[in-house]
């Protein structure tokens, strides 16, 4: 029997919205295999995403004849300077902490979000997304506890400042309704720029080029266009989960190409995080499924 339309779309948005956050997951592990310095490496993966994004604005617009901007407006100039200083604290947090650090603590962004939205648009969180969030600052306590005792706590706080700032980018995003899908690539050039000033004076130090080549040319935009695309077939929460693929798997590529093995405290807290974000997206799936029965309920006799 063939698929209905519904579950056709569904079973797409799947398919491309778990793609991004598997491209995604390969990040923090690219960047380690390049052995670089870190105003070096942010120079090549920012500068190397934002050529993608001008082919990309090319090609939509100039072949596809789909109108999209590069950066619209002040809304879309604004959330790019948050998508930018970001770009610093996620790498600062990658060479000063560790990745399963990094990739926990992020795991806060959908919360900061949410807070976010409370306080600047009027939108209150549900009851349960406040009991999640209550449940995951005590998770981030625990990992950034362990960075104290083992004296990672810039990289840890370098890790949450990258967490509240992609909060920001997806809260003024949200407020100004435009399409920000180039944004984040196009601003990349702003840290790009940065990083050149204050690269070493001997000048680019990266000792496999390649691995951060193919991430900034192809993995990050790969992810951030497929996670994008993702609402388009998807609920927000269904898509939110998949942003937890770089939570999960990060610590394990990393673990099986450094051996470097999460604290028992790390991955407690992270543990803690998982398991709140999980348990909030399925309930929120739930009620939107209830809901959707309530308005289109099924016609009889």
């Amino acid at each position: 029997m063939p698929l209905s339309p519904n579950v056709a779309q569904h079973r797409r948005g799947l398919a491309i919205t778990g793609l991004g956050g598997l491209a995604l997951s390969f990040d923090i592990p690219l960047i380690r295999s390049a052995n670089g310095e870190v105003w070096s490496i942010l120079a090549v993966r920012s500068l190397s995403t934002f050529a993608v994004a001008i082919a990309a604005w090319f090609v939509i617009n100039r072949l596809l004849g789909r109108r999209i901007a590069l950066i619209p407006g002040k809304a879309g100039l604004i959330a790019g300077l948050f998508y930018g200083i970001n770009s610093f604290t996620f790498l600062l947090a990658v060479f000063n902490t560790s990745t399963a650090n990094v990739v926990f603590v992020l795991a806060f962004t959908s919360m900061f979000a949410a807070l976010l939205s409370w306080i600047f648009l009027k939108e209150r969180p549900s009851n349960a997304t406040l009991l999640t969030m209550a449940i995951m600052i005590f998770g981030v306590g625990v990992i950034v506890r362990d960075g104290l005792q083992s004296g990672h706590l810039f990289g840890d706080a370098m890790a949450a400042c990258s967490a509240l700032l992609l909060a920001s980018a997806i809260t003024v995003s949200r407020a100004s309704g435009r399409d920000m899908a180039l944004v984040p690539l196009t601003t990349a050039i702003f840290p790009a720029i940065a990083a050149f000033v204050l690269l070493p004076p001997g000048g680019f130090s990266i000792a496999e080029p390649g691995y951060i080549l193919f991430n900034g040319l192809v993995m990050i935009p790969l992810a951030f266009f497929c996670l994008a695309t993702g609402p388009r077939y998807l609920p927000a929460p269904e898509v939110g989960m998949f942003y937890l693929l770089e939570t999960i798997l990060a610590p394990i590529w990393v673990w099986i190409v450094f051996s470097e093995v999460p604290t028992r405290q790390t991955l407690l807290g992270g543990a803690i995080l998982v398991l709140a974000l999980f348990g909030h997206s399925l309930w929120q799936m739930r009620i939107k499924a209830t809901r959707m029965r309530l308005a289109c309920p099924e016609v009889t006799g």
